[in-house]
């Protein structure tokens, strides 16, 4: 069985199922951003090719098989219980569809912060443009977010369409706290409230009970679980999932009203549950290969709570580390310093962070930057002695980039 100590070994425990991406050759720090695909993720691209090959257009059967499993799989993260689980091949699709399904209209206003991913940030900018009003509240400091994005709602509920928040800013990694009071706001007032929870699942366990239960919930698979392009989703509540009906929508969203869907003077018809978010075509080997590494995780037992464990016990002996040399407070200051409340990277301030990010490149160490952040990502295939040879790296370009 896995466990913090066999991950953290010289050789990594996982590494064997990692070789085609050579992770035990490689400082891979851009796990929050793209982990390493296990080696059965291949196998998933070649059944959706066989099928295809064998069935033609008869492969969707199969197709919507892996679908399920991924369902299930996003379902399970989210610890939820009769949601509708809407897959997308990206966030911007999801929160786009259920932009286009509220009264925007009529209640024209759009409560957020300003720590939010491209995704919702440009198009509720974009959005702005054409008259919408887009409240942001600023996301830091975090262990107040929820309490004033209440406070903000509360000003003009019968005005506004939506609060969007983050459950785990991607800039800092800082976990929001206080999330269910925030959607008791938003249930006191009916308003909708869509958590982004990229940052949270894989990374830190969640749950949608004791409070969540009628969110919204947007995500996906790109970066902590491993599952690559095309496997994002949009959680509907139940309720939400037999009422509300997407202006942006394909014929995906009525299979049992084809026929009907065809009638021009008929109210435009929609499938109930994840269906009514759905749009059309897709290339579905995404969800194959999706399958097959939830199901690795699985056999392999990486659960949220061990993935939890690993990613505290990483990105802690990075700190260490860069304490231990001298760097912290000197060539960075952390962007926020408990560890506790901290998901999947370590986040470090720098004016020069896209800098140092290209510099770390050239000798082999892989992060990225966020503005004046750097970012520095782990993950379970890499041991402890990659992670202090990457913090070796760090000080030896500390001294490169020193003035003289």
């Amino acid at each position: 069985m896995l466990t913090v100590a066999s991950l953290a070994a010289s050789p990594n425990a996982l590494w064997p199922h990692y070789r085609a991406f050579r992770v035990a050759e490689r400082l891979l720090l851009t796990g929050h951003s793209h982990q390493a695909w296990p080696d059965v993720a291949r196998f998933g691209l070649l059944a959706a090719f066989d099928d295809a090959a064998a069935d033609v257009d008869h492969k969707w059967g199969r197709a919507f098989e892996n679908a399920e499993r991924v369902r299930a799989g996003f379902r399970a993260l989210l610890d939820d219980d009769d949601g509708a689980i809407a897959l997308t091949q990206n966030t911007h699709d999801a929160v786009v569809r259920l932009l286009s399904a509220l009264p925007l209209r009529s209640r024209p206003r759009v409560v957020t912060t300003d720590g939010e991913f491209h995704s919702l940030d440009r198009q509720l900018r974009r959005l702005a443009e054409e008259g919408l009003e887009v409240v942001r509240v600023p996301a830091r400091p975090v262990v107040t977010l929820a309490e004033r994005l209440a406070a903000v709602l509360r000003a003009d509920p019968a005005r506004t369409s939506l609060v969007a928040t983050s459950s785990v800013l991607f800039q800092t990694a800082e976990i929001v706290p206080h999330l269910p009071e925030l959607a008791r706001a938003c249930d006191d007032h009916g308003v909708p409230l869509l958590l982004d929870t990229y940052h949270h699942l894989g990374a830190v366990p969640f749950t949608l009970r004791g409070g969540l239960e009628r969110a919204f919930v947007t995500g996906g698979g790109y970066k902590y679980l491993q599952l690559g392009e095309g496997n994002c989703f949009l959680r509907a509540p139940a309720e939400a999932a037999r009422a509300l009906r997407p202006v942006v929508t394909g014929w995906f969203a009525a299979f049992g009203h084809l026929d009907a869907a065809r009638d021009g003077d008929a109210r435009v018809p929609y499938d109930d549950g994840h269906a009514r978010f759905a749009g059309s075509t897709y290339d579905p080997s995404s969800h194959y290969r999706a399958a097959a590494v939830l199901d690795f995780f699985d056999e392999q037992r990486l659960t949220p709570a061990l993935l939890r464990e690993v990613s505290v016990h990483q990105t802690t002996r990075l700190r260490d580390g860069l304490a231990a040399a001298g760097l912290l407070g000197r060539a960075f200051d952390l962007a926020a310093p408990d560890p506790a409340r901290v998901a999947g990277f370590l986040a470090l301030r720098t004016p020069a962070a896209d800098v140092w990010s290209r510099h770390l490149a050239d000798r082999g160490v892989l992060t990225d930057s966020r503005g004046e952040i750097l970012r520095l990502g782990p993950a379970p295939y890499l041991s402890d002695a990659q992670l202090d040879e990457a913090v070796g790296v760090i000080a030896d370009v500390a001294r490169e980039l020193a003035p003289t």
